[in-house]
C-alpha cells in the first residue's frame, strides 16, 4: 500500500474536527522497543510534511494553486490520492498558527533524529520555492520551524543555501564548510554527505519512497556546490 493509502487508513479513525496535532497520535511506548525493532516513521513523517507544508503555504496569507501543485508534484500525489491527503492539508491550511506544536511533536516522534528532521525541512523548502522565490514570511516560518527542530542559525543557513539558485548561493554554505577547508577534508565531507543523503538512506530512516525528490534535489545541490569549489580551486 502506498503511503497515501496508509495515511488514509490512519486518519479514518481520527477526528479532523479537533486540533490537527491529534493526527500524530504516536505516544512514546511505555516499554522500550526491542533493539531489533525499527520505528515506523513513514506516516508521522508524511503527516508532518503535509501539516507544516499547509501552514507554511499559509504563512504569506494565502495558499496559492502553484503551492498546492508543487506539493502534489514533489511528493508524487495523484488526483485520486490527493483526496486522501486533502482532509489533513485543508484542516491545517486554515491558518499558520500552532505550527510550533506540530514541529515539536515531530521532534518527539522521531526521537530527535536530526537527519529525518532535516528531510522534513527540505520538503518544506520545496513548497516555499514553488514560485521560484522564497518570500520573507516563508523564510521566517522555515527558520522558526528549524529552531523548533533544534537546528542552529548556521545549520539553517546551510539548508537554505541548497534551495536558492546556484548563481546566488555560496557553495561552501551548501556543504556547511568554511573556505579554509583542505582539499582532503572537502572530499571526505562531500562523499559522506552523498552517502547520508541518497534515496536508500532516506527510506532507511523513515522517509517514504514517494518523497524521493528530496534526495534528488539535495544530492544535485551538493554535487553542484562541490564542482563549483573544485573549479575555483583548479583555476
Amino acid at each position: 500500500m502506498s503511503i497515501w493509502g496508509r495515511l488514509s487508513a490512519a486518519t479514518r479513525e481520527l477526528s479532523l474536527g479537533g486540533q490537527i496535532s491529534s493526527l500524530f497520535g504516536f505516544e512514546p511506548a511505555s516499554e522500550p522497543a526491542p533493539p531489533e525493532a525499527e520505528p515506523d516513521n513513514e506516516v508521522p513523517f508524511t503527516v508532518g510534511v503535509i501539516v507544516l507544508s499547509a501552514k507554511m503555504a499559509k504563512a504569506d496569507g494565502t495558499v496559492a494553486t502553484y503551492e498546492i501543485n508543487a506539493f502534489k508534484e514533489a511528493f508524487k500525489v495523484s488526483a485520486a490520492e490527493m483526496k486522501q491527503v486533502a482532509p489533513v492539508f485543508n484542516s491545517a491550511k486554515r491558518d499558520a498558527s500552532n505550527f510550533e506544536d506540530q514541529a515539536e511533536r515531530l521532534v518527539t516522534v522521531f526521537g530527535g533524529n536530526r537527519k529525518l528532521l532535516e528531510d522534513v525541512l527540505d520538503g518544506l523548502f520545496h513548497i516555499a520555492k514553488a514560485d521560484d522565490e522564497i518570500g520573507p514570511q516563508e523564510e521566517q516560518f522555515l527558520a522558526e520551524v528549524a529552531k523548533c527542530f533544534g537546528f542552529s542559525t548556521s545549520e539553517f543557513d546551510s539548508i537554505k543555501a541548497r534551495h536558492i539558485s546556484a548563481a546566488k548561493r555560496n557553495p561552501y554554505d551548501v556543504l556547511g564548510l568554511k573556505p579554509s577547508v583542505s582539499d582532503e577534508e572537502l572530499e571526505r565531507h562531500y562523499r559522506k554527505r552523498l552517502e547520508d543523503d541518497d534515496a536508500e538512506q532516506l527510506v532507511a530512516r523513515g522517509v517514504p519512497k514517494e518523497f524521493a525528490v528530496i534526495a534528488i534535489e539535495k544530492r544535485a545541490a551538493l554535487s553542484d556546490a562541490y564542482d563549483a569549489i573544485m573549479r575555483e580551486r583548479s583555476g
